[in-house]
């Protein structure tokens, strides 16, 4: 079999198209895949990284400031609906994927024209551009949130959750306790911020970093790289004027090319987290943003989470994410605009309270979809059988 999967622009795109194709392959050892990337985004060096063979397409978002740009933007749409019509012809594809992104709207869009079955995976709750632009052209759309057919005819719909990253269970809290120089007895809010990081969320643990050293938890911070230094002095500066004890063997781990902490006695403060299995081994309270990666993580590992979705996403999606939880008591929401008066307060509140952390435990853990990744696989071979 010959599998096409195109989409990308953003990690929440890459990552499900990467473990679809691994799970494909692991059921098919003998299949070929090719995925479809746009030029100059991230795909182009994430999906060699995973082992595939990847195509860049010249395709462009359109500009909604400025319209007048976009003649350019439809010239390059155009090529590229051309390009992806040689790859269609020369690779000959089974079943074609679209995972969402600028390139998968021109590859499935040609792949249906030219009768080859066409998946869609959608993330969100409230779905992306380009998969309601596709939903006619689609056989099957596998989902991650229930009441997709607002977007989509609902025949087409599976259910199927968002493949997560692999190896974020089995960590223990001892071995998470010893790693991060923490205490195993207490308390952990772990703070999650993306790999870029997340600007609000940091803000408000900087304007409370007193606070939280002098409250009896204990903190993992995930600032991301952009924020790290500031995040860093600031935790320095907070860490001079609070108790005396500070940890000096949370330093830059020599085996991790990116990961770089600094920490105390209550907070361990890092750029990025290479041992997630462990971070949420530790946590037990996350304060995350909404994206669909993150939530459908949560849900697997049953952590409880206080959300805060970015405002700065197509369509305010992530606030879709959130409500999603929120409206089945399996999470708390705090809105990007009133993070820094309330996310530390909600926190520590929350964080204490044994009965609710309970309740969102067992409420968000109802929602997880396990194996996601599998069977959207086998969602695919199934259309190539047919």
């Amino acid at each position: 079999m010959n599998y096409l999967i195109s989409g990308g622009g953003t990690g929440g795109h890459i990552f499900p198209a990467v473990s679809i194709a691994n799970a494909l392959r692991e059921l098919q050892p003998d299949c070929k895949i090719l995925f479809v990337g746009a030029i100059s985004r991230m795909e182009m060096e994430r999906v060699p990284q995973a082992g595939y063979d990847i195509i860049g397409l010249p395709v462009r978002g359109f500009n909604r400031q400025q319209p007048w740009k976009n003649i350019s933007v439809l010239f390059d749409l155009l090529r590229s609906m051309q390009q992806a019509r040689k790859i269609v012809k020369d690779f000959q594809p089974d079943v074609a994927i679209g995972v969402g992104g600028y390139a998968s709207g021109a590859a499935m869009k040609v792949a249906a024209k030219m009768g080859v079955p066409v998946l869609l995976q959608e993330q969100n709750g409230f779905a992306g551009v380009t998969n309601k632009l596709l939903r006619n052209n689609a056989s099957k759309i596998c989902v991650a949130y229930e009441g997709m057919e607002r977007f989509f005819p609902a025949d087409k719909i599976i259910l199927t959750g968002n493949p997560v990253r692999q190896n974020l269970e089995g960590g223990s809290k001892k071995e998470a306790a010893e790693y991060f120089g923490l205490d195993p007895k207490k308390k952990t809010l772990l703070i999650i911020g993306g790999s870029l990081g997340a600007r609000t969320i940091n803000q408000s643990i900087i304007q409370n970093l007193n606070t939280l050293l002098n409250s009896g938890i204990q903190v993992i911070w995930q600032t991301g790289k952009i924020y790290y230094e500031q995040c860093r002095k600031a935790l320095e500066d907070a860490q001079r004027t609070a108790a005396p004890a500070v940890n000096e063997s949370a330093e830059t781990d020599a085996g991790s090319g990116e990961e770089q902490k600094a920490g105390q006695s209550s907070i361990f403060c890092s750029a990025f987290l290479s041992r997630m299995d462990l971070a949420y081994a530790m946590a037990d309270l996350v304060i995350s943003r909404a994206g669909a990666g993150s939530i459908s993580e949560l849900c697997l590992l049953g952590k409880p989470a206080i959300l805060v979705p970015s405002p700065n996403v197509a369509e305010d999606h992530q606030t879709h994410n959130a409500m999603a939880l929120v409206d089945k008591e399996a999470a708390v929401l705090v809105k990007d605009a009133d993070a820094q008066q309330q996310l530390v307060s909600t926190a520590l509140h929350l964080i204490n309270n044994k009965g609710q952390l309970r309740l969102l435990s067992t409420n968000i853990l109802s929602l997880a979809q396990r194996d996601s990744a599998r069977r959207i696989a086998e969602e695919v071979i199934r259309l190539a059988q047919q």
